[in-house]
């Protein structure tokens, strides 16, 4: 022994006072030229560990409440038991814990996962207890492959789409069978209602209240069958150029190339049904500060008010503050013997009836009901869609998604069965 030092450690409280223990700890100098330590400390088993200011039962409990109550929580807790600290600290305390060895799971769940910005990472679950086993950054297929066969074991794999992770399983597990998990299956049933919507976006209108569609007229924001206008006709050669490529088994790519045009031009055509849904639709009127008024101009011109200053003067008594020129505008229409242009509802978009759709009946508005239900009354090509929505909702059991499968692929809608990219039917890909 050559020589001591005095050390000062934190212990647990006791009757709420801080308790702090002295010793004096022995220390060994090494003279050797050889030796790359030249101080030897002594350390008290059970006591004392190195670089540690507190005992082994106040870091423990400093741990813990890291563990149980995170920074804020802790820091709040340690404070009552007379430890002071950070929640800074705390969290410092808590990083350095090893993580426990996590078992090889039978149901192993992977997804990619975003860790900053467009960097993208690979995270393994526990899909039986749902809790995170591994992250790893990349989305290789390699280092799957190489976790998969240092933990045997795994039965289930539930991923997405992605033929990099079918890819990696197959190479890792291959007796494991690939499922397609609930929520890639909700969307991607989702994502083809949304297509059905686009491509019928032509019976919308029947969603609206009125009892009978309106007449078309060149004003009319309703499809019509005759192709009058350039725009009209353009569409139509488009369509039948499009439908000619495809209809022959030609990819949007190759379809694309061969016709000159953008593959989402192409793929926009070859979704309709008609060449009529890919015309752009006029957008229909804003609602005015006129429109309370209309009713009564259109009543005044009945009775042989035909003067737009006297008309302006009168609605202005009513409350309008709208100007002079408006109400001209308004009753010009009359004076060619047309009525007045008064503003429609907005026909729902193909996103609103698509979220209609999906929507879980209970939790639709009065309004999305009946709406629905006045469009499935005059296009029963919706119904299809509407039951697989309504047979499979989001919180169904695993055994129902492949029911919703099989009714879609079994449509007479030819945009039902073509699905997003789900792992494909095999010996050993099934889906849960």
């Amino acid at each position: 022994m050559h020589s001591r030092y005095g050390r000062t450690l934190a212990d647990v409280a006791v009757g709420g006072r801080p308790v702090l223990i002295g010793l004096s700890v022995r220390r060994l100098f090494c003279d050797g030229p050889g030796c790359g330590r030249r101080t030897f400390a002594e350390q008290v088993e059970g006591l004392t560990a190195r670089y540690q200011r507190r005992s082994p039962l106040l870091q423990h409990l400093v741990e813990m409440a890291g563990v149980l109550l995170a920074g804020r929580g802790g820091a709040r807790l340690l404070q009552i038991l007379k430890v002071p600290l950070s929640r800074t600290s705390v969290l410092f305390h808590l990083m350095r814990l090893p993580l426990p060895p996590a078992p090889t799971p039978r149901v192993l769940g992977v997804d990619d996962f975003a860790l900053y910005a467009d960097v993208y990472g690979t995270l393994l679950v526990d899909a039986d207890t749902r809790l995170p086993i591994e992250l790893w950054a990349g989305r290789d297929a390699g280092p799957l492959a190489a976790w998969l066969r240092t933990h045997p074991g795994v039965e289930v794999v539930c991923r997405d789409g992605s033929l990099i992770y079918r890819q990696g399983i197959a190479e890792g597990a291959p007796e494991a069978v690939q499922v397609s998990d609930r929520f890639h299956l909700w969307q991607g049933l989702s994502k083809r209602v949304g297509d059905i919507a686009a491509a019928h976006r032509g019976c919308l209108p029947a969603a609206m209240g009125d009892p009978e569609p309106p007449p078309p007229s060149a004003n009319s924001a309703g499809p019509s069958d005759s192709d009058d206008t350039p725009a009209r006709r353009h569409a139509k050669r488009l369509f039948e150029a499009v439908h000619a490529a495809t209809d022959t088994g030609r990819s949007l790519n190759a379809a694309a190339r061969e016709l000159g045009l953008n593959r989402r031009t192409v793929g926009k055509y070859a979704r309709a049904a008609t060449w009529q849904e890919c015309v752009r639709r006029p957008r229909p009127r804003r609602p005015t500060s006129l429109d309370p008024y209309l009713e009564y101009l259109r009543q005044r011109w009945e009775e042989g008010e035909h003067t737009a200053t006297v008309l302006h003067q009168e609605i202005v008594a009513k409350g309008y503050r709208g100007n002079y020129q408006r109400v001209k505008m308004a009753i010009a229409p009359l004076r060619r013997g047309l009525p007045i242009d008064t503003p429609r509802e907005r026909p729902p978009s193909p996103r609103e009836v698509a979220r209609w759709i999906t929507t879980e009946p209970s939790r639709r508005s009065l309004h999305a009901t009946e709406a629905l239900r006045r469009l499935l009354k005059r296009c029963p090509s919706w119904t299809a869609p509407t039951t697989w929505c309504v047979s499979s909702p989001p919180c169904s059991t695993p055994a129902t998604p492949p029911l919703c499968l099989a009714g879609s692929k079994n449509s007479p809608l030819p945009i039902s069965q073509h699905w997003p990219a789900w792992p494909r039917p095999s010996a050993k890909t099934s889906t849960q």
